[in-house]
């Protein structure tokens, strides 16, 4: 069960890197120290575990002198004989409290040198909640038995220096709270061993009756500057508005989308004053459902991950404690916002590595949410049947090919400007074919939509547009009629007639391009007459959800030439957005050979636009090989799914760069022996080690190496993961990190 309302409100959410989930983050404290392999920790803990016993032994026996100085200088003289022993059981309890206390500093410094402590951690608690257990056990036994067998003068100490028998009644008791004391730091100590104790610093495991005393009052009287009270309407004046709202979130009425949606009306409020009113009014009738999208939903009817919407981020995995990562990321939770998908993102990987589960669902889904909270508006393009959300968590649905959808596709995309409509159609239709020149099919276009606007008042449709590209007669006699009075439309008609067929003109691929749409499973669609329901992305200023479906499996090419479209008239709908409040976002499925320089170029400006792109592809050899490079410079975030080809991973490696690395060169030399002693010693050694007599000399110099090569991350990204570098708006970055995509064992 996740947490409250108030409480997810009233979280924490520090500033940090780009990719962080922000939610109760909290920074890794420390610094990375040298790693140790098993075999070497546990040869530590042996030499320093035998080095502690014998050096405790030679003082629990006196065989070091001088040891009990110390102590001698701190007590009375009259304690001590003249030999140096004991006078009375004052001085013999006075030795055993030192030897104790030299005990535990040796135990203690030994610890440390041979880093018990770590090797607890690898050797034992590594291996599951049943080891643990057992080491921590094995441990205090081995403490209890020590005491108990009076090795430890514990046990002495506790019980040999009471007037048992003048303590009566008392005795007994006494006893037993000795008893206590001195195995209670045993059971101590198997509880933190074994995990089972885990009381903060600096407050106690449980709540003191003060404490209680003090939290009664402050739940009674919540804090005036607790987010979930709505102290910003307080503060205007509107307090029976800020009590309806905390009383919708107290009674569970509110969501997280209704908070989100109802504090950014209150900030354009804040922006224009007017609207003050209008806001009041509207959360007094209707509480949490106040500004409500307009599609009247409050939530998605499915969520498929974990999203933040304070933070407007959505998670995405968790970065890999291992030393690929910087220290200071590994183990964190890995998220994605507005503030890095704006520099757009593309993802590399082969087919089932999860790139449309696990990246495309959770990120469309994240910025639905957040159009259902006015902040977005989202674009979602993908194969018919891909799982991208169900119809209900969209506004429009478009099904291209389907006679049961309900909605169409603007193929003009909302343009009013034959100029404007003609480069967006010679993009997407030859922007991928050889040596066809794009502004050469946009002026050809323009010279055909221009005068049919002007003569029927709307863009041709499919049929009418492929018969005058294909020069037939009869259409272009007509359209002359039609433009009786406008030399100018004739002119540019007279100037298309007079270039079809000539050498390099883009007409007869424009009419094959226009062909593919020209279908019968096309009936109906593109429609320009006004009869059906256009969806356009000039829509991209109001927070709408859409989910376009291409009909790969059946028209491979046509899905191809309409994501094309799409994806410049992305480009050109959020460039020319007047109010650029919301973020726009388009998530093209699979961006297989949709890619032209024209819409790679408009994609590294659409971060200046507050709009970005998300690019899935199984190979960049997908993309043309001259637009690759370029491709991966103009997007801010880079994602290495595993399984990429070293091709692949070569253009990633590339562009993630070089940094600079610490190595060690170990060299080893033969040892010669001039000595007689030291040859049969060394010719003994090689008898039963196999091995000659050899030194080490290491090497440590700072070299420059790729942060990822190409042979990495085709073979050592395991599955379910992926490699991810991260860009801000605002320019901030994230070092490529190996992730492990939630969802993934």
């Amino acid at each position: 069960m996740g947490p409250t309302l108030a409480d997810w409100v009233s979280a924490p959410r520090p500033q940090a890197e780009p990719g962080v989930w922000r939610f109760e983050y909290e920074p890794r404290k420390g610094e990375e120290t040298d790693t140790a392999t098993d075999r070497s920790l546990l040869i530590g803990v042996v030499i320093s575990f035998l080095a502690c016993v014998l050096l405790w032994s030679l003082l629990a026996n006196n065989y070091i002198p001088y040891a009990d100085v110390p102590l001698k200088l701190f007590t009375p003289r009259d304690w001590w004989e003249f030999g140096g022993r004991a006078v009375d059981h004052r001085g013999v309890a006075a030795l055993q409290a030192y030897e104790l206390v030299l005990t535990g500093a040796l135990v203690f410094w030994f610890s440390r040198l041979g880093s018990w402590g770590l090797a607890f951690e690898r050797l034992v608690v590594a291996r599951g909640p049943g080891a643990r257990v057992a080491g921590a056990a094995a441990v205090a036994m081995f403490v209890a038995m020590s005491i108990a067998t009076k090795t430890l003068p514990a046990d002495a100490l506790a019980f040999s220096h009471l007037p048992y028998a003048e303590m009566g009644s008392l005795a007994r008791l006494s006893a037993a709270l000795l008893y206590v004391v001195l195995y209670g730091p045993v059971v101590y100590l198997f509880l933190r061993l074994a995990g089972w104790w885990r009381a903060p610093r600096g407050r106690s495991a449980l709540p003191t009756a003060a404490a209680a005393a003090a939290a009664a009052p402050a739940a009674q009287h919540p804090a005036a500057d607790d987010p979930a009270r709505w102290p910003e309407l307080r503060g205007v004046g509107l307090g029976e508005v800020a009590d309806r709202l905390e009383g919708e979130a107290g009674g569970g009425r509110m969501n997280d989308v209704d908070y989100t949606r109802i504090r950014r009306a209150w900030d354009s409020v804040r922006v224009d004053p007017s609207r003050m009113r209008a806001f009041a009014d509207s959360v007094r009738d209707k509480g949490a459902g106040a500004c409500v999208h307009p599609s009247g939903a409050r939530d998605l009817p499915v969520r498929a991950a974990r999203h933040d919407l304070l933070a407007r981020q959505v998670l995405l995995g968790t970065v890999e404690d291992g030393v690929r990562n910087p220290y200071a990321r590994r183990g964190t939770s890995l998220a994605l916002d507005p503030d890095v998908l704006g520099t757009s993102l593309l993802a590399v990987g082969p087919s089932g590595t999860g790139k449309t589960r696990q990246l495309v669902r959770p990120v469309v889904e994240s910025l639905a949410l957040q159009a259902l909270a006015g902040q977005a508006a989202v674009v979602a393009v993908g194969a018919a049947g891909a799982p991208l959300g169900p119809d209900t968590a969209y506004d429009v649905v478009v099904r291209i090919g389907d006679p049961a959808s309900v909605y169409d596709l603007d193929l003009y995309g909302g343009a009013t400007d034959p100029d404007e409509a003609a480069t967006l159609l010679a993009e997407a239709f030859v922007g991928d074919v050889p040596g066809t020149d794009v502004r050469r099919a946009a002026t050809a276009l323009a010279q055909l939509l221009g005068p049919f606007r002007a003569a029927h008042g709307r863009f041709p449709a499919v049929p009418e547009l492929r018969e005058l590209l294909d020069g037939l007669p009869a259409a272009l006699d007509a359209l002359r009629r039609e433009l009786d009075g406008q030399p100018a439309m004739l002119r540019e008609l007279d100037a298309r007639t007079r270039q079809h067929g000539a050498h390099g003109d883009p007409g007869a691929a424009l009419a094959d391009r226009v062909a593919l749409l020209d279908r019968p499973a096309f009936a109906g669609f593109f429609d320009t007459t006004g009869q059906g329901r256009p969806f356009s992305l000039r829509a991209l200023e109001h927070p709408i959800r859409v989910r376009v479906d291409l009909p790969e499996r059946g028209h491979a090419d046509a899905s191809r030439m309409l994501a094309r479209l799409l994806l410049a008239q992305f480009n050109a709908a959020a460039a020319a957005r007047a109010d650029r409040s919301l973020f726009a976002f388009l998530a093209l499925d699979d961006a297989s050979h949709t890619l032209t320089a024209q819409t790679v170029r408009g994609v590294q400006r659409l971060r200046s636009a507050h709009a970005g792109v998300l690019l899935t592809l199984r190979t960049l050899d997908d993309v043309p090989e001259e637009l690759r490079t370029p491709l991966l410079g103009a997007v801010g975030c880079r994602m290495a799914f595993s399984g990429v080809t070293t091709w692949d991973g070569k253009r990633f490696a590339e562009a993630w760069g070089t940094e600079w690395v610490e190595t060690r060169d170990v060299t080893h030399r033969t040892v010669f022996a001039d000595q007689p002693l030291t040859r049969a010693i060394h010719a003994f050694r090689k008898l039963v080690t196999g091995k000659a007599v050899t030194t080490d000399a290491v090497t440590v110099r700072q070299v420059e190496r790729e942060r990822w090569s190409a042979s990495d991350l085709a073979h050592a990204v395991p599955p379910g993961h992926a490699v991810l570098s991260l860009t801000s708006v605002r320019g901030e970055r994230a070092a490529p990190l190996l992730v492990r995509l939630a969802g993934s064992a």
